[in-house]
């Protein structure tokens, strides 16, 4: 088959809210895809939009609405901004995701903003957007969708482990991609983490200085979901419901609170990673999002799974989301699978993403 190149723009904004990233990458295919990431940056978003990105699950239908509008136009200034920043050229596409503001895909029903159709004219390029809203009409979890990149990119890995605002995993199981939420991550830690004034927590050290409370670690682990059989995915309206009323209810100083939910999340990783067979020393685990940073928590992991885990290098800890958005695009562009219905339950593969044109 002769080589096909494409040039695209990916854009990503995650639950975890520290940004919008941007990834500038090549796509060749021939006999297999391969891609060149040629430039990335993240861009902070301002402490105004960090409020209402945070607080939007909790509006009205109307205020939801006109939020849509202005992130909408928001987001364009930030991908033009990039865009006159970088030497982009013969760009064919940009392929965004958007902002998940709501995600109940039980009741049929998710909601990325920054999906208008205006976002073509205001940026005056082709952009592919909204990759999530067909799954969940055809029956499926809307989510997690990078597991396509990961069976066509990073394919060569045991498994790809996200540590973003959620956790996720994918990996090859009897020729099928299997994938799905395992619980939530710096969603939680830095919502906790900007009560004591600070974005994040640096390397785990209010973690690793912080006290475990079993009791609430108990109950934390005991959740339904984690029962659940996948495919499964999360949202912010659960961790709303069911782990901040968890935590509130303890009493626990914000560390203490901190370093228990870490304990959680390192129990609830070990357990999926010492149950998946497609890990083996030969083929290791590709662990990217900004959990990956995150020393302390990422030394629990080891101890309690029992196995090596080796940090992907920084711009594919950072931007692989970016990159495999813009990767379905490509594959949107073409007519050709870029949502698997192994991994979302949804009744068939097929290829998600509305096209609009400037």
């Amino acid at each position: 088959m002769n080589a096909t190149c494409y040039t695209i723009l990916g854009v990503m904004s995650g639950t975890s809210l520290d940004g919008v990233d941007f990834a500038y990458i090549k796509f060749t295919k021939e006999e297999s895809w391969e891609y060149e990431l040629l430039d990335c940056k993240t861009v902070a978003y301002e402490d105004n939009w960090v409020i209402r990105l945070r607080e939007a699950v909790n509006t009205s239908n109307e205020e939801l609405a006109q939020l849509d509008e202005d992130y909408t136009y928001y987001l364009s200034t930030l991908i033009n901004t990039f865009i006159a920043q970088h030497p982009l050229k013969n760009l064919d596409a940009i392929a965004s995701h958007g902002h998940t503001i709501l995600h109940q895909p039980n009741q049929g029903f998710t909601l990325q903003i920054g999906n208008l159709p205006t976002i073509a004219k205001l940026c005056n390029q082709l952009v592919i957007c909204d990759f999530r809203v067909e799954d969940v009409a055809l029956g499926g979890q809307g989510a997690p969708l990078v597991p396509i990149g990961d069976e066509l990119l990073f394919n060569n890995y045991g498994a790809c482990l996200n540590i973003g605002g959620f956790a996720n995993i994918s990996f090859n199981q009897n020729g099928k991609r299997i994938a799905y939420d395992i619980c939530a991550t710096n969603c939680v830690l830095n919502s906790l983490t900007t009560q004591l004034g600070y974005d994040y927590d640096k390397d785990g050290k209010f973690a690793e200085s912080g006290v475990v409370d079993l009791n609430v670690l108990n109950h934390l682990n005991n959740l339904p979901f984690y029962k659940q059989s996948y495919p499964k995915s999360l949202g912010l309206e659960w961790v709303q419901q069911n782990i901040f009323p968890i935590l509130e209810e303890a009493n626990l100083s914000i560390i203490d609170c901190i370093a228990t939910y870490t304990e959680h999340m390192a129990q609830q990783l070990a357990l999926v990673l010492k149950a998946c067979n497609s890990i083996t020393e030969s083929n290791e685990i590709l662990v990217t999002g900004g959990g990956a940073y995150n020393l302390y928590f990422m030394r629990r992991l080891e101890e309690l799974s029992g196995l090596k885990i080796t940090k992907a290098p920084s711009k594919i800890i950072e931007f692989k989301e970016a990159l495999i958005f813009g990767f379905m695009g490509v594959l949107r562009l073409r007519n050709t699978i870029n949502v698997l219905h192994s991994v979302t339950g949804a009744s068939k593969d097929h290829c998600a993403g509305k096209v609009y044109s400037p």
